[in-house]
């Protein structure tokens, strides 16, 4: 399993809220994490990085060889559900914490298959074949007035409301946790990234810097493309390969 990652707080902002892990699990299963703070720079970056050691926690503690697709999927929600516990319950104990929060995206990746839990705008995409598929679905106001018919797709990119989300890790003391299963094939790329480079790449331009074998290189080159193009927010990336 080929795991390479780069974070980078862009062009504009002065701190950087991202946070992220990955490595391998028993069996040479592999497993990447993303996050995406909010409320304050410190207090977003607090809750990016506390949900990205407990999600790693539990997935390193409770992956067992030879689990069900079942199992695998009731320990990712559970995963981000004990983050969201921590979180919220930190966020109560001083008001400095109040309002903090944090999207997520964990992957468990197998020679087979891949299985997602994610909450936010943080993404995943699969990249295979000259296409790069979104395999999450933003949690955000935009992506629901887009699916409601009160946007089109081409006013998505500038519309005002765009970075309001409506799913975060840590804001509520329930959470609703989405999830995918797709397969993974020796020529599949798993990309996890946040916002900062999925507002400022599309999907051409990642299968473009992806395609020509060179691995080690891709979170560079996909971090530096989202700079070039502006690097308005904080900026990371997850590649996953066999």
């Amino acid at each position: 399993m080929k795991i390479v990652a780069r974070t980078d707080k862009g062009i504009v902002r002065e701190n950087n809220q991202d946070s992220y892990t990955g490595g391998e699990l028993i069996g040479g299963v592999g497993y990447a994490i993303v996050c995406d703070g909010m409320g304050g720079a410190a207090e977003g970056a607090f809750a990016s990085s506390e949900a990205v050691k407990i999600i790693r926690e539990k997935i390193c503690s409770g992956y067992k060889n030879g689990m069900s697709d079942i199992s695998v999927k009731a320990l990712l929600v559970s995963a981000l559900e004990n983050a969201n516990k921590h979180i919220y319950m930190l966020s109560l104990t001083d008001d400095k914490y109040s309002g903090m929060g944090t999207t997520a995206v964990a992957a468990i990746i197998t020679d087979e298959f891949v299985y997602i839990a994610h909450v936010g705008d943080s993404r995943a995409y699969m990249i295979s074949q000259g296409k790069a598929v979104q395999l999450t679905r933003d949690h955000t106001v935009v992506q629901n007035m887009l699916e409601n018919g009160e946007i089109t797709p081409e006013e998505v990119a500038d519309h005002p409301k765009k970075h309001i989300i409506t799913r975060a890790i840590g804001v509520d003391s329930e959470l609703a946790v989405d999830f995918c299963q797709e397969d993974f094939y020796d020529d599949s790329l798993l990309l996890l990234c946040t916002d900062g480079l999925s507002n400022y790449a599309n999907p051409e331009d990642i299968v473009e810097l992806t395609g020509d074998g060179k691995y080690l290189r891709y979170a560079d080159r996909l971090v530096n493309l989202a700079l070039e193009n502006g690097g308005g927010d904080n900026v990371t990336v997850v590649t996953v390969s066999m």
